[in-house]
């Protein structure tokens, strides 16, 4: 019968691409992961993988088995994690990160309730981008998250989302693109794009690079400081623009499309293998209930 660590090697080579690189992963060598997926192929009756080629494609077979492989394996973890929980469950230091996009007004409320609740709490914030987040709380630097929701979430992270945020496409009122409606998208190829990036230089999957010209930051003010400066346009949360739309400085980029704004989900996220412990889930809660965020 086929065992977890066969299930390990076969996923990890379908993810890392080859069988050397699932080694590196796994921290094994490329024999040992080799001949688990042997084993698992006897073990099955089928192949897995062709080898014909240079590196290992799933076969058809193989394409069947993965997400039964996958969520075992997942399962597994939760599992592990759970036990592990119940002798750790007096945790006392929580590194919160946050997105500057989303608005915290009432943190200092979810905050004195939740010490309140653990009067032994050691708080720690952070504010970086959401893609640097991700990798915060996948690595176990932070261990609660707020975030703009991703296309792509590592399998180590529990979420929930809690709201959305609106936003909208902003230019300078001095801005070329300001003085007159554009017929399309397209127009915006045509100047500058202000565009938020991580800090390892990754992009969120709702900002992408539409111009050409392209300067990066990795905050939304940073943004709203480079366009209210001329420099481009950019796409930034309605809370963050209001104050400069309303004394003038800052403008909607006027375009016959006039709906062109769109809703960012707000998650929630935790690390797997500390989402169930009570002081995490408790912040969970106050997030959920207290947070002010459209709905």
């Amino acid at each position: 019968m086929f065992s977890l660590e066969q299930l390990e090697a076969f996923m990890e080579t379908v993810e890392s691409g080859s069988f050397s690189n699932a080694a590196r992963q796994l921290k094994k060598a490329q024999s040992v992961v080799s001949q688990h997926v042997m084993n698992l192929e006897i073990d099955c009756g089928v192949e897995l993988f062709d080898r014909s080629g240079r590196y290992p494609v799933l076969t058809a077979e193989g394409s069947k088995l993965l997400p039964y492989a996958r969520a075992t394996i997942l399962q597994h973890r939760r599992l592990k994690h759970t036990a592990l929980s119940l002798f750790s469950s007096q945790l006392s230091e929580v590194c919160l990160a946050v997105d500057e996009g989303i608005p915290i007004q009432r943190i200092s409320e979810i905050i004195r309730l939740l010490e309140s609740d653990f009067p032994n709490i050691e708080l720690e914030f952070l504010s970086v981008s959401s893609i640097d987040i991700i990798d915060m709380v996948h690595s176990r630097r932070a261990s609660t998250g707020l975030i703009f929701s991703e296309l792509s979430m590592p399998s180590s992270i529990d979420f929930e989302s809690i709201g959305v945020i609106k936003f909208d496409l902003y230019v300078a009122s001095s801005h070329p693109l300001a003085k007159s409606v554009a017929l399309n998208m397209d127009a915006l190829r045509l100047y500058r794009q202000l565009l938020i990036r991580s800090r390892n230089t990754q992009t969120s999957s709702f900002q992408q690079a539409f111009s050409p010209d392209v300067w990066y930051a990795d905050n939304y003010y940073v943004l709203l400081e480079l366009a209210l400066q001329g420099h481009g346009w950019c796409l930034l949360p309605e809370h963050i623009a209001s104050n400069s739309v309303l004394s003038g400085n800052l403008t909607r980029v006027p375009i016959e499309f006039e709906q062109i704004g769109w809703h960012a989900n707000v998650d929630v996220i935790q690390h797997q293998d500390k989402s169930s412990l009570p002081l995490l889930k408790r912040l969970r809660q106050l997030f959920r209930e207290l947070l002010v965020v459209q709905k």
